[in-house]
This record gives C-alpha cells, structure tokens and sequence, in this order.
C-alpha cells in the first residue's frame, strides 16, 4: 500500500490522462469523493506524467492544456483525498493491463472500486477497456462503474479535444464553457529588455512553458494574479516586430501595479482578444495603440478600477 492511504477500507478509485481538469473530469472526481465518503474510503485519483502520448507517439503527442503545475494546482482544490502521479515511461506503456490492476490499482492503492469513462483503455496498446476490467474485478473483488461522458448545453460530450481546438482556434468563450473556468497560462516571471518601461507601459515578461497550449498571438485582456494581489492587465503574446524581435514571448501590463516581481509566478486568466500582432513605424506609434489597447482592456474587463 501507498503510504498515507488507509488499509482498513480501501479506495474508490478512477485513472487518467486528466488534460485540463475540465467539468467533464471534475464530475467524475466529484462522483468518486461522493461515494468515497459514504462508504469510509479514500477517493484517489491514479495519473500520470508526462502525457502519455508523448512517451507513446511524441509526434502526435497535443499540446497541453494545462502543465502538470497548472494540474496539480486545479487538483488540489477538489474534493479528493489523494491524486498519485506515476511516471510514465517505456515500462509502464508496454505493462499489460492484468499486471496494472494487480501490481498499481490493487496492490498499491488498495481499490475497492473503480469509476472510469466509457471509452476508457489503458495498458499495453489499451487492452485495458470496460469489458476486461470487469473481468477483472469479478476475479479480484473491486467493483467497475461506467459513467456518461458530460455533455455541454447543446448536447456535446465535453472532451479535452474539443477544449484543445477552441482555444487553439481563438474561441476563448468556448473554451471556457467547457473547462468550467477561464483559460489560464501560470508562468514564472523573467528577466526582459525593459523596452516596455522605456515607453510608459512596463511589462511582466513570462518564460513561456514547454508544449503548453495556447490561444492565437495578439493582444489580450486578462485578469492577472500573484502572491498577494490581483488586477486586470493587457497580455501580449507573440513576436515584436516594431522592435525587430521575431522570437514568440508572453509579456503582461498590469493595471495600477508596478512593483519588482522577478522570479514570481503569475496566474494569466485569458478574457477576451484585443487585436493582431502589429508592426508600428515608430514606438512613439506603438506607445499610442497601446494606450488605445489599455483603454479596450479596461472595458472587456468590465470596470477593474471599481472592482
């Protein structure tokens, strides 16, 4: 057994990828804390890292929406008891299923029953589905619930995927309708040029996070979070031609705040897209559209200033 989980009762258990941590995960992971609680188990949820389609096909492998620091923050805010992140590699992908419940789900986490979504597989090339895991259980005493996928307010079952293609797309309300939240970037801040400062309109520039989805390049309006405070900004994030710099970066301005927070990590909150990615004559130019930008944000974000 892992230790911290309790051996008397066992563990109402559900295992996967998690990507985003959408409504449609989150009934699930409300489900089992529900039945774990009724019966004096612990809820536990078995994942992984990294995605395991980067170890199994890296050239197909999706962006991710959310890193597996933005996971694991998402996930401690629900109701389980115990999320167990296993390192997924070479081993784990050519593990047949039989050995994976017996050697992990049971041995290990003490399952008791197992709540998985209906297209669920896992295991040696996903040998693992419904009917062999009810094989299973009826041999080694666990029981196997199946649940719906969720569906969104037109009928659609919400998926990763879909999340995946409407952020990529730009469709920001979408995204969030089916994450259940805004879309969110967290990223460390560094070190930049400080042109931003030289023209009036300083910037937060991030270090962008490997393989992390994003929505198109342009210039946004966000809520901007960090220990100890919360404002609107404007986020700008792409290239910057006026300045002849071609590299894709992340910088936010942030709303009636200037303060050194070098090496602090900021929650951007995704609200709305202001416009394109620009090349400006001059910087006296592009200090003047960001002036105009600063004006768009405020009003997206409803009245920052009075909230």
């Amino acid at each position: 057994m892992t230790a911290g989980l309790p051996t008397g009762t066992g563990a109402v258990l559900t295992v996967g990828s998690f990507d985003g941590v959408h409504r449609g995960h989150l009934a699930v992971l409300d489900e089992i804390a529900r039945r774990a609680r009724s019966t004096g188990r612990a809820s536990v949820l078995v994942t992984f890292e990294p995605h395991p389609m980067e170890v199994v096909n890296p050239a197909a492998a999706p962006p991710l929406i959310t890193t597996p620091l933005e996971r694991r923050e998402i996930l401690a805010q629900t109701a389980l008891d115990y999320v167990a992140i296993l390192r997924f590699d070479r081993r784990l992908q050519t593990m047949p299923p039989e050995r994976f419940v017996r050697e992990i789900l049971l041995a290990r986490f003490g399952m008791r029953e197992l709540v998985i979504g209906e297209d669920h597989g896992f295991g040696r090339a996903r040998q693992g589905d419904v009917a062999l895991l009810r094989h299973l259980g009826a041999a080694h005493g666990f029981a196997v619930d199946v649940v719906e996928p969720v569906p969104d307010e037109h009928g659609i079952p919400i998926s990763s995927t879909r999340i995946r293609r409407a952020i990529a797309g730009g469709d920001l309300e979408q995204g969030a309708r089916l994450l259940g939240r805004p879309f969110q970037v967290s990223a460390q801040v560094r070190r930049g040029a400080g042109r931003g400062r030289r023209i009036g309109v300083p910037t937060a520039n991030l270090a962008l996070q490997p393989r992390k989805l994003l929505p198109p390049d342009g210039v946004y309006a966000a809520w901007v979070e960090w220990p100890g405070g919360r404002t609107g900004g404007m986020l700008n994030q792409g290239p910057r031609p006026t300045v002849g710099d071609p590299v894709r970066s992340l910088e936010v301005h942030l709303f009636g705040f200037e303060a050194d927070l070098y090496g602090a990590w900021l929650r951007i909150e995704y609200v709305r897209r202001i416009r394109d990615v620009a090349h400006f004559p001059s910087l006296a130019a592009l200090r003047t559209r960001l002036n105009q930008d600063r004006e768009d944000a405020e009003r997206m974000l409803g009245g920052w200033l009075e909230s």
